[in-house]
């Protein structure tokens, strides 16, 4: 069993609100907890924010809130390790399930699965991020000379007129995508949220709340799963 963190800031640019914003009827944030109490490996939700609002509404959806977060940790430049090393300063736990708010449809199975993977392999490793495969490969992406427009294309990774090879030559690339992330209480003491020795679970792509189109997706597929 392990304990979740839901990481819930108050501040965001692109949305307002972000974390608690209406998603089919109910706050962004109630979905990330939903998931975590039917999870069968979850035994403890906390949610860690400095807004009182998310505090009150987590709270009303079954999550704890039993402290609040410094708005020093809570800024538009905060990292993760700052929230990380507050929480582990306030529970007594080695490890944490890292649950973003912006990734409302997990699936509990498949949570369970990666809890169940990582403490069989936990001496080995830093830290476990799940990651999706993206479909653009950044070996066909474009560098500029010192980022100047109009500048000249500058070799990537040692090959040349790379842009121009087949995709099928270069390696998959991945992204993490917030499904469910491990982080180790002696990984994050080094400074660090996830160390240098990470592993990956490769799952199916998800949508991630960053933008108004992102939000509008989200909408989409609660009513696509309401008919």
């Amino acid at each position: 069993m392990i304990t979740a963190i839901i990481p819930a800031r108050g501040g965001s640019k692109s949305i307002l609100k972000k974390n608690i914003v209406d998603v089919g009827g109910h706050p962004l944030i109630s979905y990330s907890i939903d998931a975590c109490k039917q999870a069968k490996n979850i035994d403890r939700i906390i949610v860690s924010t400095e807004d009182e609002e998310i505090a009150e509404i987590s709270k009303r959806y079954g999550a704890e809130v039993p402290f609040i977060r410094p708005s020093e940790l809570s800024q538009d430049n905060s990292t993760d390790v700052g929230f990380l090393k507050h929480f582990f300063d306030n529970i007594e736990t080695d490890d944490v399930a890292l649950i973003r708010p912006t990734t409302p449809f997990r699936e509990p199975e498949f949570m369970d699965k990666v809890i169940e993977k990582y403490f069989t392999i936990r001496n080995n490793i830093s830290g476990l991020r799940t990651v999706e495969e993206i479909n653009e490969n950044p070996y066909k992406v474009y560098k500029l000379k010192n980022n100047i427009c109009g500048g000249f294309f500058v070799d990537f990774e040692g090959e040349k007129d790379y842009t121009n090879l087949p995709r099928q030559i270069f390696p998959k690339a991945y992204i993490g995508n917030g499904h469910i992330d491990i982080v180790k209480r002696e990984t994050v003491c080094t400074g660090t949220a996830f160390g240098d020795k990470i592993y990956a679970e490769i799952c199916e792509k998800m949508i991630d709340i960053d933008s108004p189109f992102d939000l509008k997706l989200a909408r989409l597929e609660i009513q696509a799963r309401k008919i």
